[in-house]
């Protein structure tokens, strides 16, 4: 078939947006963040990016469930050595259209690391070196993380002298994207070490959970006026939540969760328009840490709780076909956690979590009992399930059961999952004890 050279031109002019796209998805992004009269803004070539992201380890079920809520970015904690892990991670996000903020993992003194060892600290620098330059070329690089939390228990202030000296390197080796530091809280002492000691980071993360409505205060008295993520923000911290007459910390219902995610999101991150990049909500996953369901806005079998479905809404301003359910906090006998329920061994009581589905789909009641977590540790360190109590549970009608208290004495918490069939739960515990009750 003869073609016109009217034909040939056109195939070849339509072919350089094709070739140009082509040579982008191969090469690595130019990341900057740019002072503009209004603002800092981050430019992914040349273009604003808002990150609307998640802290996750990086599984493609993961990366396609925020690429289908409307999230474009994500963050690790570390990269490690298993290449072919962080490949196959860095590719699907490729394929996704997510960015990822590259989390590099540099020891905390209170794990025992001595930044006065000039040996350590070089043995850390080197490994660094070698993950940056495995992965500063390909394209779904947002950032570099480097280190997570590092003022939290730590007294040693030459842990920001090793931050800083991995962010020259870092930006020697990699001129394309901009590198960073995670901190729990912020104030002023902090700051100025973190200026003093770290001029190179380009921004800073900022991790604050329940204290989040605080951050414009933080941000004025710690005269940070440079340009930040919100690198960990989510449900109210165990640790500065109600506690029972015991110390048990009481868990807001996945209800509850999700509502104040809205509040927080609107009214803290959303608001800052002159310093505020963006963030990543914690945690895009399920995880230990005092209880099973604190901070995970999956359950292990990728459920999603309420909270999946309101980021998708701030994301992108649009509710998802079908919702999950919602819930109430439980009761036993009609008591709440704040009045530090107290069961006599063996004795038996009537628990309940009303729970409703937007979309009026049947729901799926499962009930179960675990010890209460003896955890002490800090910062997310990793945490052990605490074990789950054979006690007889009877299911009754309207979100309510008969329960048969442990035997034992000691601390426990009755647990409640409400499943809609359709891949959503709404999720609630309640911290109890047993003991024997002296007779009045």
């Amino acid at each position: 078939m003869r073609v016109g050279k009217g034909w040939v031109l056109a195939l070849l002019l339509a072919s350089v947006p094709l070739a140009q796209a082509q040579a982008r998805a191969e090469r690595p992004a130019q990341v900057r963040i740019v002072e503009r009269p209004d603002g800092f803004v981050l430019l992914v070539d040349g273009q604003p990016f808002y990150v609307r992201g998640a802290g996750m380890r990086g599984d493609a079920r993961e990366q396609d469930a925020l690429a289908a809520r409307g999230g474009n970015a994500f963050r690790t904690w570390q990269t490690g050595a298993d290449t072919a892990r962080v490949k196959a991670m860095l590719d699907h996000a490729q394929a996704k259209g997510l960015k990822v903020a590259m989390g590099i993992e540099v020891a905390r003194e209170r794990h025992g690391f001595d930044y006065d060892d000039p040996g350590a600290v070089e043995a850390q620098r080197a490994r660094i070196r070698g993950e940056v330059l495995a992965w500063k070329d390909h394209p779904a690089v947002l950032m570099w993380v480097v280190g997570n939390e590092l003022n939290l228990e730590s007294t040693n202030p030459r842990v920001w002298n090793a931050v800083g000296a991995l962010a020259d390197m870092i930006h020697r080796l990699d001129p394309n994207h901009p590198v960073m530091t995670t901190v729990a809280g912020l104030d002023k002492p902090l700051v100025e070490a973190i200026k003093a000691r770290a001029p190179a980071l380009d921004l800073i993360g900022i991790q604050l959970y329940g204290d989040l409505d605080r951050l414009p205060e933080k941000l004025r008295q710690s005269q940070w006026t440079g340009p930040y993520l919100v690198t960990e923000w989510g449900p109210t911290g165990h640790w500065e939540s109600p506690l029972t007459a015991w110390g048990a910390p009481i868990e807001d219902t996945s209800t509850d969760k999700a509502r104040l995610l809205a509040q927080r999101y609107r009214q803290v991150i959303q608001a800052d328009k002159r310093q505020g990049l963006g963030s990543f909500v914690f945690l895009w996953g399920q995880k230990q840490e005092r209880t099973p369901t604190w901070y995970g806005l999956f359950l292990p079998d990728g459920t999603t709780t309420p909270a999946v479905d309101t980021l998708q809404w701030l994301w992108t301003g649009h509710w998802p076909r079908n919702r999950a359910p919602s819930i109430q906090a439980p009761t036993i006998d009609g008591q709440g956690a704040r009045a530090s329920v107290t069961l006599a061994p063996g004795s038996a009581h009537t628990a309940s979590a009303p729970a409703q589905d937007p979309d009026g789909d049947a729901l799926d009641y499962r009930w179960t009992v675990l010890r209460e977590s003896q955890a002490t540790s800090v910062g997310g360190d990793p945490e052990t399930v605490p074990a789950q109590v054979d006690v007889a549970i009877s299911d009754t009608a309207n979100g309510a059961m008969r329960l048969v208290a442990p035997q034992a004495p000691g601390n426990y918490r009755l647990f409640v999952e409400v499943r809609d069939g359709q891949g959503h739960a709404a999720t609630a515990n309640l911290p109890f004890r047993v003991e024997l009750i002296a007779e009045k």
